[in-house]
């Protein structure tokens, strides 16, 4: 079986790392990651604890096809109860931490408790130990790697650590690994820093030697690699232009928001895309895309390293931003630039730059100052207040706005509580572009309904990757189905729901889903771990994750009415593009997304259900 078969239990209070073995009746339910990462989490925390005590525990965890060669197989998760929602937190990340981890010979790590001051967890494969992180507190996610591989004499450790916004409290503070790849969302930095811990350097030199049965596993790997290979999107779509390549087919359909959703065009989309990043600069000639880049064991390679002008006035005379570093992915892109109508591509690589740099999620930051221009353009906010003039369209007021949040200072202090606290601080919470107090990310949910559904309805509030149902309405696949319209999207919002949480707890990236289905998984899962895998077993596992989830939150005090869209998307317009006039169908989609879930009309899973799913 290629689960390690161990897990790390490290108390922070009490200063203790012990091993235990992996519980193998919930691997086998819950296959691993995603899923068995939160039996874990559900099973030992109240639902009701408050995310930044030291009662909330947070782990790290592989999939069984973390560290194999199956195509993608470096993801691991975060899981916690995050501090942003008070809902559970499941933040995904890529690079090669995960595979690290799981080549040490551990399939999760739990910690519990909190250290009464700062510490590291060092990981050198059957070796783990606490060591003091005082050195390292108040230091950069870019600074805490360089300094732990040159104090460790090890250039290839693996580092998943925070910086000072998972220090400061910035509700949305992520978890950073390799510099720039990071389990972004919902605030498991934060959580992370409220328990003083800084980083988990690992590394592991075992590698991945139990997979079942090796011969069927790379024949399965191969068959699904080709079919990466020959599929439009991941063979050339996201290698050549990256997550980016959306900007203007997104702009085109009228599904970007701009300006905190008051429109759904930017006319500045053009300035800020993929073609954007690969065309040479008028003032350099360089282009701002150097290459792609894969994350570990991955053959579709989407990811950005891009370089910034070096005459622009974010970096003028700040040359450690200079060099090539993490690039711009859609929705970062989106978030900073059409979210807040600014169209310069060099001051979102900048504000880019300082998420990565201080682990801080670009997604909830971005909408969070959309939010903030609009109550500054309607006089709510002042410049007196900001410390800043910070009108939609302003490049450097989001370049600036990013420092002061990164670091807890000044305004960014009330930005770091993210849009729904403060918009409702401020008296006008309807401003708040957000689901359960997660901010929306870059396609409209009036235009496109489906998305919609599936945000109002994530177990992790807003969010594209609980369920990408833009890949029917938008991309066709698998099959094409319109935007528009609201029939059959429950049925959709289900289905892709289901099936993401599977890849998720798998250990392989999302994006595999553009050319692959469970069909594609089950055979490379079974192999490798030697149980039974086939593709509705692996669907009726992704099953009983989305419904445990559920029902966790429900404990936690979610109600159907936490199943919500801001007022803006239910009662103001697309006013241009082809879904000009519709709002959000979301009042008829929502009882008939319950029915199809096997849910009560409070959304609440039925006994029945329970039953059917084991839980």
């Amino acid at each position: 079986m290629s689960w390690a078969g161990k897990i790390l239990r490290v108390n922070l209070t009490a200063g203790t790392v012990t091993s235990e073995p992996l519980n193998m009746e919930w691997a086998k339910a819950y296959l691993g990651s995603r899923g068995l990462a939160t039996k874990y989490l559900t099973s030992e925390i109240d639902p009701k604890v408050d995310p930044l005590s030291p009662e909330n525990k947070i782990i790290w965890a592989t999939g069984p096809l973390t560290g194999t060669m199956a195509s993608t197989g470096g993801r691991y998760t975060v899981v916690t109860k995050g501090p942003l929602t008070g809902a559970i937190a499941c933040s995904n990340s890529g690079g090669y931490w995960g595979a690290e981890l799981k080549m040490a010979g551990w399939d999760m790590v739990i910690f519990e408790g909190k250290s009464a001051k700062p510490v590291y967890l060092y990981i050198n494969d059957d070796v783990a130990e606490l060591r003091d992180a005082g050195h390292l507190w108040g230091q950069s996610v870019w600074k805490t790697e360089e300094m732990l591989k040159t104090s460790l004499q090890d250039p290839l450790l693996r580092v998943s650590s925070i910086g000072k916004s998972g220090e400061v409290g910035v509700l949305y503070a992520a978890v950073v690994n390799d510099l720039h790849r990071a389990a972004g969302r919902s605030g498991v930095g934060t959580v992370m820093g409220s328990k003083n811990l800084k980083a988990i350097a690992v590394r592991g030199t075992k590698g991945v030697g139990n997979v079942r049965d090796p011969k069927a596993f790379m024949a399965a790997a191969k068959a699904a690699k080709k079919v990466l290979a020959d599929n439009a999107v991941t063979g050339q779509g996201l290698p050549t232009y990256g997550t980016q390549v959306l900007m203007n087919v997104i702009n085109e359909i009228g599904g970007l928001p701009t300006r905190n959703h008051r429109d759904v065009q930017f006319e500045g989309a053009k300035d800020i895309s993929a073609e954007a990043m690969a065309t040479p600069r008028a003032t350099d000639g360089k282009k701002h895309l150097v290459t792609n880049q894969a994350c570990f064991g991955c053959t579709i390679a989407c990811g950005r390293i891009s370089k910034i002008d070096e005459s622009h006035f974010s970096v003028a005379n700040k040359p450690e931003y200079w060099g090539a570093s993490g690039g711009l992915e859609y929705e970062a892109a989106w978030a900073l630039g059409a979210a807040n109508g600014v169209n310069d591509l060099e001051a979102l690589q900048f504000a880019n730059l300082i998420c990565n740099e201080e682990g801080m999620d670009p997604i909830s930051f971005g909408a969070t100052i959309g939010a903030v221009m609009e109550l500054y353009e309607m006089g709510v906010l002042t410049k007196e207040q900001i410390g800043i003039e910070a009108p939609f369209g302003s490049a450097k007021a989001l370049c600036e706005l990013a420092v002061m949040t990164a670091k807890g200072e000044g305004f960014g202090k009330e930005i770091g509580l993210g849009s729904k606290r403060l918009t409702a601080k401020y008296g006008h919470p309807d401003l708040s572009m957000s689901v359960k107090g997660q901010e929306f990310p870059a396609y409209d949910g009036r235009v496109i309904q489906g998305i919609g559904l599936a945000y109002a309805t994530s177990n992790r509030g807003a969010c594209h990757l609980r369920g990408y149902t833009i890949a029917s309405e938008v991309l066709g696949i698998p099959v094409k189905t319109e935007p528009s319209e609201s029939a059959g999207k429950p049925e959709l919002v289900k289905a892709f729901q289901d099936a993401t949480a599977a890849f998720d707890s798998a250990g392989i990236c999302i994006f595999t889903s553009f050319a692959w289905t469970l069909a594609d998984v089950a055979p490379q899962v079974q192999a490798a771990c030697g149980e039974e895998f086939t593709m509705e077993h692996l669907n009726h596992i992704g099953e009983r994750i989305w419904n445990m989830e559920r029902e966790f939150n429900n404990a936690a005090g979610f109600t159907k009415a936490d199943d919500n869209l801001p007022k803006r998307l239910m009662t103001e317009a697309a006013k241009t593009g082809p879904g000009k006039g519709t709002v959000s169908k979301l009042g008829e989609m929502l009882p008939k997304y319950y029915e199809v879930r096997g849910w009560d009309t409070e959304g609440r899973p039925t006994a029945d259900t329970k039953a059917r799913l084991g839980l």
